[in-house]
């Protein structure tokens, strides 16, 4: 199930034209960890979380669909 955190995921990586390998080395996870994350079948803990929020340069709750930018 692709959940906003999912969709957010895949379109942030999408604007920056970077690959799920790209951004697995940059927030420090497995290339499969960003795949699962991005359709849904995989929860993010909150390390990976913090390190999403700070390599996009936004917050959190965006991520998690709690807010717009």
């Amino acid at each position: 199930m692709i959940n906003q955190f999912s969709k957010r995921i895949r379109e942030l990586r999408g604007e920056k034209n970077i690959t799920q390998k790209e951004l697995a080395v940059a927030v420090g996870v497995l290339e499969r960890t960003v795949s699962y994350l991005e359709q849904g079948k995989r929860e993010c803990d909150f390390d990976t979380l913090i390190q999403l929020a700070q390599y996009f340069n936004i917050t959190t709750d965006y991520l998690l669909g709690i807010a717009d930018l």
